[in-house]
């Protein structure tokens, strides 16, 4: 029983030395031996877990200003508080600054001082969700690579905010009170290797204008679009992941071929007003068309190759690669048509 009883306590010190070991070589560059030059002072508010004391955590204490971060932080942690400003005294010493959640504050554009963000000149990661910005903050550090910014109250984004953002890769502005107007042709300008561009519930009535080229997921659900302009997905080729869920298009606002795009994987088209699918590309492996007014399936229309080509391949031919089909909440009774089996042979999944 006692050999037991080590052997757990052995295994579970070994468990976690692997675990912190881990942690530091993930997010640390300092080798161990140099924390040791830096002081370890902890403001009184926050917590300053010695097992990562690159972190600092300032979360869900009533704060209503930021206390000063020590210059060993790359970490810090400020979401759930009362902060309305975000000024530079509490960042002189702070030039290591990888990561600031701020989520969830009541900090408005007139409370972040000039120019306080740009000088964080390593930060990757920014976080000002549940705020009351009313505009996206700006000048911002060159070196971001996330930017979340949603549920705020954004209506404008001032010309040449991303200009030199070419780090950047993940955009959230879902939640916010964008119109058409606030997405102009060179909004996006500058954003050369943005990955993921969110723009979910907001009020656009169009697509919005010059997505940046790199785009793999462009989010736009839950707002007015109507219309799908022609060759719209030509200038973002590597587009993968399309979600369009609660909008308001018609069969008359997609051009005949306007979601047959190669690139796109998963394409989102829930609680529209689509009365028929409409024609995809065989490299689609997932579809999401419930809750429209759809009311049959014909497999020998929305099959992407002829039927008869469709089922002479085999199982590793060059079969259309639809997986999963969405189609409850429509107006079709079941069973789904032999021809739709016949041409997606990949099909793991219909929901009817």
């Amino acid at each position: 029983m006692i050999l037991k009883v080590y052997t757990s306590l052995l295994l579970l010190f070994l468990v976690n030395s692997v675990w912190t070991r881990t942690v530091r070589q993930v997010y640390d560059e300092l080798d161990p031996e140099h924390w040791s030059h830096y002081t370890f002072e902890c403001p009184r508010e926050c917590f300053c877990p010695p097992s990562f004391p690159n972190a600092l955590y300032c979360d869900n204490k009533g704060l209503k200003e930021i206390p000063a971060i020590p210059a060993r932080i790359w970490y810090l942690y400020l979401q759930n508080n009362l902060i309305e400003t975000v000024s530079e005294k509490p960042f002189v010493n702070a030039t290591h600054l990888r990561w600031i959640n701020l989520n969830k504050n009541k900090i408005t554009n007139s409370g972040i001082e000039s120019g306080v963000l740009s000088k964080l000149k390593r930060l990757l990661y920014l976080f000002l969700e549940d705020n009351a910005l009313e505009e996206v903050p700006a000048p911002l550090p060159v070196s971001l690579e996330q930017l979340r910014l949603a549920r705020n109250k954004i209506s404008r984004i001032p010309e040449g905010v991303f200009n030199n953002l070419e780090n950047l890769t993940m955009l959230d502005l879902h939640q916010n009170s964008l119109l058409d107007s606030a997405l102009q042709s060179d909004t996006f300008q500058g954003l050369n290797n943005l990955m993921q561009l969110n723009i979910a519930k907001n009020s656009l009535k169009k697509m919005p204008l010059s997505i940046p080229a790199n785009t793999l997921q462009l989010f736009l659900d839950n707002n007015s679009i109507e219309v799908i302009p022609e060759n719209y997905f030509s200038a973002i080729p590597k587009v993968t992941f399309l979600r369009l869920n609660y909008n308001k298009l018609s069969d008359d606002g997609i051009p005949p071929n306007g979601f047959n795009v190669s690139s796109i994987l998963d394409l989102q088209l829930s609680h529209n007003q689509l009365t028929k699918i409409p024609p995809i590309n065989a490299h689609l492996e997932h579809l999401h068309l419930d809750h429209n007014k759809i009311k049959s399936v014909n497999g020998t229309q929305i099959c992407p190759v002829s039927i008869a080509v469709a089922e002479d391949y085999g199982v590793y031919g060059n079969a259309p690669r639809l997986r999963y089909l969405r189609l409850d909440g429509n107006e079709i009774q079941p069973p789904i048509p032999l021809d739709v089996m016949i041409c997606f042979r990949l099909l793991q999944a219909v929901v009817i």
